[in-house]
């Protein structure tokens, strides 16, 4: 009986927490895409060149490494809640300061102050997932959290097709910003802490690297890097450059951000789907699914021609692709102890975020060396198969008893 109560007051603790971090993820989804979407109008209208370009889309994932690795660890000393309000508010002051610049270098210090709020976010939504949900349910809390992103993203593609022709690419920044400096007031007064401080009171800490790889832990670190960094090289190439790409292929600019839009949505129903498989069947055949899925898909949207079947393929991208990517956001943080799992997180993320910004940036070089649009896809082949023989690696090993 006294479970039973405990659980439903717990209940409406839960709802909220996954909402507000839903809703934190649509915003931040929205941030990201929107850069992309806004690349083709804000490059010639300031002579930026790719590789500029690719500068520019990387340092806020730069920004984000950094932000991940001091979110997560810092989160681990005074709380989720303070870490997580202080990083919404970060992101959201400097999306909007977006809007207001006009040079590369400014582009590039406000898009990485931008990154260090994305960063410290994202593992504190990794730990929350974990701590919040039932053990059973966690791959799917964890995709219904950060499913918001492409949600987020796909409407910041959905509104350039609303908005006139002519729009100035600058509201989508004011929106960006806007949104999540109304959310942190929410978090503030809503969410509660999920860290119980004063059962680690007179408890050694634990350094970041014992954190890491103490008691057994080096091989399942080691694996979760090596599937989380080719995962998001692939995915942040694709936020922010699948635009420019499908104008390369010789599509009008105007039905460009389209691709997007497809890409985006059909990635939230396989996070969802994966998320549930995941919950159902453990980690290893869903995964191994999702990432021999996305390899069939970047073959045939590398030879993609024509709008329809471009949108198709870029959505069976973004279907195995996210859903991927968010059931291993669901699954690595269970693979640490909860006293050091926001470290543990964070660590994953920063590792990963090197490749999101490595992707921009390769995908800029190979475009500024004269290479075409579908070899720049048919690159991220063998980068898809790496990430899925990692995840078939930490499928072999088990996670820590809370």
């Amino acid at each position: 009986m006294l479970q039973e109560r405990t659980a439903l007051v717990q209940a409406p603790n839960v709802v909220i927490t996954v909402a507000l971090c839903f809703l934190v993820a649509v915003v931040e989804g929205f941030d990201i895409q929107a850069m992309g979407v806004a690349a083709p109008r804000l490059a010639p209208q300031f002579g930026f060149n790719p590789a500029e370009m690719g500068w520019i889309f990387a340092i806020s994932n730069i920004g984000l490494v950094i932000g991940a690795s001091c979110g997560g660890w810092l989160a681990d000393r005074v709380g989720r809640k303070p870490v997580f309000i202080g990083a919404v508010v970060s992101f959201g002051i400097f999306t909007l300061l977006t809007s207001l610049v006009g040079t590369f270098w400014a582009f590039f210090v406000v898009r990485f102050c931008a990154g260090l709020g994305f960063g410290a976010a994202l593992p504190n939504m990794m730990a929350l997932a974990a701590e919040v949900s039932a053990p059973e349910k966690r791959a799917s809390t964890a995709a219904v959290m950060f499913c918001g992103m492409p949600l987020g993203g796909g409407t910041s593609a959905l509104l350039t097709q609303l908005l006139p022709p002519d729009f100035d690419w600058r509201v989508l920044f004011e929106i960006g910003g806007i949104l999540p400096l109304l959310l942190a007031p929410a978090i503030y007064f809503l969410m509660p802490e999920t860290l119980d401080k004063s059962s680690l009171a007179g408890k050694p800490r634990t350094n970041v690297f014992a954190a890491l790889f103490a008691d057994g832990r080096t091989p399942v670190t080691l694996l979760l890097w090596l599937a989380f960094l080719p995962t998001l090289l692939i995915l942040y190439l694709i936020l922010n450059w699948l635009p420019t790409l499908v104008v390369a292929n010789g599509l009008d600019r105007s039905v460009a951000p389209q691709a997007s839009l497809a890409f985006n949505f059909a990635s939230v129903a396989g996070a969802l789907v994966f998320g549930k498989m995941v919950d159902r069947l453990d980690t290893r055949w869903p995964m191994v699914s999702a990432y021999l899925g996305l390899i069939v898909s970047l073959i045939a949207l590398s030879a993609a021609s024509g709008l329809e079947m471009t949108l198709l393929l870029s959505g069976a991208a973004g279907f195995f692709l996210l859903g991927a990517n968010y059931a291993l956001y669901g699954v690595a943080a269970t693979y640490y102890p909860k006293s050091v799992r926001g470290t543990g997180s964070g660590a994953s993320v920063a590792v990963g975020r090197v490749g999101s910004f490595v992707g921009p940036l390769l995908a800029g070089m190979l475009l500024g060396s004269g290479m075409s649009a579908s070899g720049v896809v048919q690159y991220m082949v063998p980068v898809a198969a790496l990430a899925g023989a990692a995840v078939l690696g930490l499928s072999f090993f088990r996670r820590p008893a809370e």
